[in-house]
Protein backbone atom coordinates (compact mmCIF):
# COMPACT_ATOMS: atom_id res chain seq x y z
CA UNK A 1 0.00 0.00 0.00
CA UNK A 2 0.99 3.17 -0.52
CA UNK A 3 2.30 5.76 2.30
CA UNK A 4 2.65 9.48 3.01
CA UNK A 5 5.30 11.13 1.27
CA UNK A 6 7.45 13.49 3.51
CA UNK A 7 8.09 16.40 1.83
CA UNK A 8 5.21 17.72 -0.50
CA UNK A 9 2.19 15.57 0.89
CA UNK A 10 1.91 13.37 -2.12
CA UNK A 11 1.79 10.07 -2.09
CA UNK A 12 4.46 7.14 -2.77
CA UNK A 13 2.98 4.72 -5.55
CA UNK A 14 5.05 2.48 -4.77
CA UNK A 15 8.21 1.11 -2.97
CA UNK A 16 10.59 1.96 -4.92
CA UNK A 17 13.56 3.39 -3.71
CA UNK A 18 14.42 5.60 -6.75
CA UNK A 19 10.69 7.74 -6.43
CA UNK A 20 11.94 8.24 -2.82
CA UNK A 21 15.09 9.38 -3.63
CA UNK A 22 13.70 11.25 -6.42
CA UNK A 23 11.19 12.76 -3.90
CA UNK A 24 13.60 13.70 -1.57
CA UNK A 25 15.42 16.19 -4.58
CA UNK A 26 18.47 13.26 -4.98
CA UNK A 27 20.35 13.97 -7.81
CA UNK A 28 19.94 10.17 -8.47
CA UNK A 29 22.55 8.30 -10.60
CA UNK A 30 21.91 4.23 -12.38
CA UNK A 31 23.94 2.52 -14.49
CA UNK A 32 23.31 -0.58 -16.79
CA UNK A 33 24.84 -4.31 -16.64
CA UNK A 34 24.70 -6.44 -19.70
CA UNK A 35 23.86 -10.05 -18.62
CA UNK A 36 26.47 -12.57 -19.96
CA UNK A 37 25.68 -15.11 -23.12
CA UNK A 38 24.96 -18.24 -20.88
CA UNK A 39 23.67 -20.10 -17.65
CA UNK A 40 25.91 -17.87 -15.40
CA UNK A 41 25.34 -14.67 -13.67
CA UNK A 42 28.81 -14.29 -12.30
CA UNK A 43 29.53 -10.85 -14.11
CA UNK A 44 26.15 -9.27 -12.69
CA UNK A 45 27.20 -10.61 -9.06
CA UNK A 46 30.85 -9.16 -9.49
CA UNK A 47 29.32 -5.81 -10.86
CA UNK A 48 26.84 -5.32 -8.23
CA UNK A 49 29.30 -6.30 -5.39
CA UNK A 50 31.75 -3.91 -7.33
CA UNK A 51 29.65 -0.82 -7.60
CA UNK A 52 26.57 -0.96 -5.83
CA UNK A 53 27.50 1.70 -3.55
CA UNK A 54 28.58 4.19 -6.43
CA UNK A 55 24.47 4.23 -8.00
CA UNK A 56 21.19 4.13 -7.04
CA UNK A 57 20.18 1.70 -9.46
CA UNK A 58 21.16 -0.99 -12.31
CA UNK A 59 19.42 -1.57 -15.78
CA UNK A 60 19.38 -5.28 -16.24
CA UNK A 61 19.01 -5.39 -19.77
CA UNK A 62 16.69 -7.37 -21.36
CA UNK A 63 18.48 -8.97 -24.61
CA UNK A 64 19.77 -6.29 -25.69
CA UNK A 65 20.36 -5.29 -29.05
CA UNK A 66 18.36 -8.33 -29.78
CA UNK A 67 21.10 -10.94 -28.88
CA UNK A 68 20.51 -13.87 -26.29
CA UNK A 69 21.30 -13.45 -23.05
CA UNK A 70 20.58 -14.25 -19.32
CA UNK A 71 16.88 -12.89 -18.50
CA UNK A 72 16.70 -9.17 -17.42
CA UNK A 73 14.66 -10.93 -14.11
CA UNK A 74 17.11 -13.89 -13.26
CA UNK A 75 19.70 -11.05 -13.57
CA UNK A 76 17.69 -8.53 -11.52
CA UNK A 77 17.22 -10.86 -8.60
CA UNK A 78 21.07 -11.71 -8.77
CA UNK A 79 21.55 -7.74 -8.66
CA UNK A 80 18.80 -8.12 -5.51
CA UNK A 81 20.87 -10.84 -3.86
CA UNK A 82 23.81 -9.04 -3.82
CA UNK A 83 23.18 -6.04 -2.46
CA UNK A 84 22.24 -3.84 -5.85
CA UNK A 85 18.85 -2.42 -6.38
CA UNK A 86 17.71 -3.85 -9.67
CA UNK A 87 15.63 -1.74 -12.39
CA UNK A 88 14.31 -4.39 -14.93
CA UNK A 89 14.19 -3.94 -18.65
CA UNK A 90 10.84 -5.44 -20.25
CA UNK A 91 10.96 -5.43 -24.17
CA UNK A 92 7.97 -5.43 -26.21
CA UNK A 93 9.94 -7.64 -29.22
CA UNK A 94 9.64 -10.68 -27.43
CA UNK A 95 6.48 -11.37 -25.72
CA UNK A 96 2.86 -10.92 -25.90
CA UNK A 97 0.82 -9.13 -23.44
CA UNK A 98 0.21 -12.60 -21.88
CA UNK A 99 3.78 -13.13 -21.09
CA UNK A 100 4.37 -9.64 -20.39
CA UNK A 101 2.03 -9.62 -17.51
CA UNK A 102 2.96 -12.85 -16.50
CA UNK A 103 6.49 -11.82 -16.23
CA UNK A 104 5.42 -8.61 -14.50
CA UNK A 105 3.64 -10.39 -11.60
CA UNK A 106 6.25 -12.60 -11.51
CA UNK A 107 9.14 -10.06 -10.98
CA UNK A 108 7.45 -8.08 -8.62
CA UNK A 109 7.01 -11.62 -6.07
CA UNK A 110 10.61 -11.58 -6.45
CA UNK A 111 11.10 -7.95 -5.05
CA UNK A 112 11.80 -6.11 -8.07
CA UNK A 113 10.27 -2.52 -7.35
CA UNK A 114 11.60 -0.90 -10.58
CA UNK A 115 10.17 -1.57 -14.43
CA UNK A 116 11.97 0.04 -17.61
CA UNK A 117 9.29 0.15 -20.52
CA UNK A 118 10.76 -0.64 -23.69
CA UNK A 119 10.23 -1.33 -27.91
CA UNK A 120 13.76 -3.50 -27.70
CA UNK A 121 15.53 -3.25 -30.51
CA UNK A 122 15.06 -5.24 -34.09
CA UNK A 123 15.62 -8.64 -33.97
CA UNK A 124 17.21 -8.28 -37.61
CA UNK A 125 20.43 -6.57 -35.40
CA UNK A 126 20.96 -9.36 -33.53
CA UNK A 127 22.51 -12.97 -33.03
CA UNK A 128 18.61 -14.59 -34.39
CA UNK A 129 17.80 -12.41 -37.10
CA UNK A 130 15.44 -14.83 -38.55
CA UNK A 131 13.32 -14.76 -35.06
CA UNK A 132 9.84 -13.76 -35.42
CA UNK A 133 9.32 -10.32 -33.80
CA UNK A 134 6.30 -9.54 -31.39
CA UNK A 135 5.47 -6.15 -30.61
CA UNK A 136 2.12 -7.54 -29.54
CA UNK A 137 2.00 -3.60 -27.85
CA UNK A 138 4.33 -1.24 -28.22
CA UNK A 139 6.08 1.04 -25.30
CA UNK A 140 3.92 3.11 -24.66
CA UNK A 141 0.85 0.49 -24.20
CA UNK A 142 3.24 -1.49 -21.96
CA UNK A 143 3.81 1.77 -19.72
CA UNK A 144 -0.09 1.71 -19.55
CA UNK A 145 -0.45 -1.78 -18.95
CA UNK A 146 1.95 -1.33 -15.84
CA UNK A 147 -0.06 1.78 -14.64
CA UNK A 148 -3.46 -0.63 -15.11
CA UNK A 149 -2.13 -3.60 -13.53
CA UNK A 150 -0.56 -0.89 -10.36
CA UNK A 151 -3.20 1.95 -10.15
CA UNK A 152 -6.07 -0.36 -11.21
CA UNK A 153 -5.93 -3.95 -9.86
CA UNK A 154 -6.52 -4.61 -13.54
CA UNK A 155 -5.18 -6.89 -16.13
CA UNK A 156 -5.46 -5.90 -19.81
CA UNK A 157 -7.91 -8.05 -20.50
CA UNK A 158 -10.20 -5.93 -17.66
CA UNK A 159 -9.92 -9.12 -15.64
CA UNK A 160 -9.25 -8.02 -11.58
CA UNK A 161 -6.48 -9.46 -9.38
CA UNK A 162 -6.03 -9.16 -5.67
CA UNK A 163 -2.46 -8.57 -5.37
CA UNK A 164 -1.30 -5.76 -7.91
CA UNK A 165 2.73 -5.39 -8.85
CA UNK A 166 3.45 -1.81 -7.31
CA UNK A 167 6.23 -1.05 -9.96
CA UNK A 168 7.72 2.39 -9.98
CA UNK A 169 7.52 3.17 -14.13
CA UNK A 170 10.06 4.12 -16.09
CA UNK A 171 10.85 4.77 -19.74
CA UNK A 172 13.50 5.82 -22.43
CA UNK A 173 13.54 8.90 -24.84
CA UNK A 174 15.79 10.33 -27.30
CA UNK A 175 16.59 13.63 -27.64
CA UNK A 176 17.78 13.86 -30.87
CA UNK A 177 16.03 13.59 -34.62
CA UNK A 178 14.45 16.36 -36.31
CA UNK A 179 11.86 17.96 -35.81
CA UNK A 180 12.84 18.08 -31.85
CA UNK A 181 8.84 18.75 -31.17
CA UNK A 182 7.97 15.15 -32.06
CA UNK A 183 10.66 13.75 -29.89
CA UNK A 184 8.51 15.95 -27.13
CA UNK A 185 5.26 15.35 -28.11
CA UNK A 186 6.40 11.71 -27.80
CA UNK A 187 7.74 12.17 -24.45
CA UNK A 188 4.30 13.37 -23.32
CA UNK A 189 2.88 10.63 -24.85
CA UNK A 190 5.02 8.15 -22.52
CA UNK A 191 4.28 10.80 -19.37
CA UNK A 192 0.29 10.48 -19.96
CA UNK A 193 0.72 6.58 -20.27
CA UNK A 194 2.34 6.46 -17.19
CA UNK A 195 5.79 7.41 -17.02
CA UNK A 196 7.52 8.71 -13.70
CA UNK A 197 11.25 8.29 -14.54
CA UNK A 198 12.85 8.59 -17.81
CA UNK A 199 16.33 7.37 -19.03
CA UNK A 200 17.53 9.43 -22.17
CA UNK A 201 19.71 7.87 -25.42
CA UNK A 202 23.60 8.83 -25.01
CA UNK A 203 24.43 12.35 -24.93
CA UNK A 204 27.37 13.65 -26.75
CA UNK A 205 25.71 16.71 -27.98
CA UNK A 206 25.20 18.78 -25.13
CA UNK A 207 23.83 21.70 -26.94
CA UNK A 208 20.90 20.02 -28.79
CA UNK A 209 20.57 17.99 -25.47
CA UNK A 210 19.66 21.50 -23.80
CA UNK A 211 17.56 22.84 -26.96
CA UNK A 212 15.51 19.65 -26.12
CA UNK A 213 15.26 20.75 -22.47
CA UNK A 214 14.04 24.11 -23.39
CA UNK A 215 10.88 22.47 -25.39
CA UNK A 216 10.48 19.90 -22.45
CA UNK A 217 10.46 22.64 -19.66
CA UNK A 218 7.89 24.69 -21.75
CA UNK A 219 5.59 22.04 -21.95
CA UNK A 220 6.04 21.61 -18.20
CA UNK A 221 6.61 17.79 -18.82
CA UNK A 222 10.18 18.67 -16.65
CA UNK A 223 7.50 18.85 -13.50
CA UNK A 224 5.19 15.95 -14.43
CA UNK A 225 8.70 12.82 -14.97
CA UNK A 226 12.15 12.68 -13.58
CA UNK A 227 14.39 13.07 -16.48
CA UNK A 228 17.77 10.99 -16.50
CA UNK A 229 20.25 11.96 -18.96
CA UNK A 230 22.18 9.09 -20.71
CA UNK A 231 26.17 9.04 -21.04
CA UNK A 232 27.95 6.49 -22.22
CA UNK A 233 32.28 5.72 -21.38
CA UNK A 234 33.67 5.40 -24.72
CA UNK A 235 37.14 3.52 -24.70
CA UNK A 236 38.01 4.50 -28.45
CA UNK A 237 37.54 6.82 -31.59
CA UNK A 238 36.51 3.62 -33.28
CA UNK A 239 33.62 2.97 -30.77
CA UNK A 240 32.49 6.84 -31.39
CA UNK A 241 32.72 6.85 -34.54
CA UNK A 242 30.16 3.72 -35.06
CA UNK A 243 27.99 5.34 -32.67
CA UNK A 244 27.68 8.29 -34.85
CA UNK A 245 27.34 5.99 -37.99
CA UNK A 246 25.32 3.26 -36.34
CA UNK A 247 23.15 3.69 -33.90
CA UNK A 248 20.09 5.30 -34.28
CA UNK A 249 19.37 8.23 -31.79
CA UNK A 250 22.67 9.40 -31.10
CA UNK A 251 24.46 12.77 -32.17
CA UNK A 252 28.41 12.89 -31.94
CA UNK A 253 30.01 16.26 -32.61
CA UNK A 254 32.75 15.87 -35.24
CA UNK A 255 35.13 18.26 -32.44
CA UNK A 256 34.55 14.87 -30.05
CA UNK A 257 35.74 12.18 -32.87
CA UNK A 258 38.76 14.70 -33.49
CA UNK A 259 39.39 14.95 -29.52
CA UNK A 260 39.40 10.95 -29.51
CA UNK A 261 41.30 10.17 -32.64
CA UNK A 262 44.60 12.61 -31.35
CA UNK A 263 44.39 10.97 -27.79
CA UNK A 264 47.61 9.32 -26.61
CA UNK A 265 45.41 7.25 -23.91
CA UNK A 266 41.59 7.00 -25.26
CA UNK A 267 40.41 5.33 -22.36
CA UNK A 268 41.50 8.13 -20.38
CA UNK A 269 40.09 10.60 -22.73
CA UNK A 270 36.96 8.78 -22.92
CA UNK A 271 36.84 8.60 -19.31
CA UNK A 272 37.41 12.71 -18.58
CA UNK A 273 34.44 13.15 -21.71
CA UNK A 274 32.26 11.17 -19.81
CA UNK A 275 33.02 12.98 -16.15
CA UNK A 276 32.91 16.80 -18.13
CA UNK A 277 29.55 15.67 -20.15
CA UNK A 278 27.83 14.72 -16.55
CA UNK A 279 28.98 18.36 -15.10
CA UNK A 280 27.10 20.32 -18.12
CA UNK A 281 24.66 17.79 -17.94
CA UNK A 282 23.78 17.99 -14.08
CA UNK A 283 23.54 22.12 -14.90
CA UNK A 284 20.87 21.82 -17.34
CA UNK A 285 17.36 22.56 -15.89
CA UNK A 286 15.35 19.92 -15.34
CA UNK A 287 17.74 16.79 -15.44
CA UNK A 288 17.37 14.88 -12.24
CA UNK A 289 19.71 12.14 -12.62
CA UNK A 290 22.43 10.76 -14.15
CA UNK A 291 22.10 7.14 -16.61
CA UNK A 292 25.82 6.11 -17.24
CA UNK A 293 25.74 2.80 -19.83
CA UNK A 294 29.43 0.98 -19.54
CA UNK A 295 28.31 -1.04 -23.04
CA UNK A 296 30.57 -3.79 -21.06
CA UNK A 297 32.83 -1.88 -19.45
CA UNK A 298 31.52 -1.73 -16.30
CA UNK A 299 34.16 -1.71 -13.97
CA UNK A 300 34.45 2.10 -15.01
CA UNK A 301 31.66 3.24 -13.28
CA UNK A 302 32.90 4.10 -9.98
CA UNK A 303 36.18 5.85 -11.36
CA UNK A 304 33.51 8.24 -13.46
CA UNK A 305 30.66 8.67 -10.59
CA UNK A 306 33.81 10.10 -8.26
CA UNK A 307 35.39 12.14 -10.45
CA UNK A 308 31.95 13.47 -10.84
CA UNK A 309 31.31 14.33 -7.29
CA UNK A 310 28.72 11.80 -6.94
CA UNK A 311 29.86 9.94 -4.40
CA UNK A 312 28.76 8.98 -1.44
CA UNK A 313 25.32 7.77 -2.89
CA UNK A 314 22.09 8.76 -0.57
CA UNK A 315 20.73 6.05 1.98
CA UNK A 316 17.10 5.28 1.95
CA UNK A 317 16.10 4.07 5.43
Amino acid sequence: MSEPATQDGREFTTESKLERLFARGEFVVTSEIGPQKGASADSIIHHTEESRTYCDGFNITDNQSAVVRLSSIAGAVHILRHGGNPIMQMTCRDRNRIAIQSDLLGAYSLGIRDVLCLSGDHQSFGNHPSAKNVFDIDSIQLIALVKMMRDEKKMLSGEEMKNEPRFYIGAVESPFGDPLELRVMRLAKKVRAGAQFIQTQAIFDVEQFANWMSLVRSAGLDQRVNIMAGVIPVKSVRALKYMKENVAGISVPDELVERMAKAENPQEEGKAIAVELIAKLRNIAGVKGIHIMPVGWEAVLPEIVTRAGLQARPVID
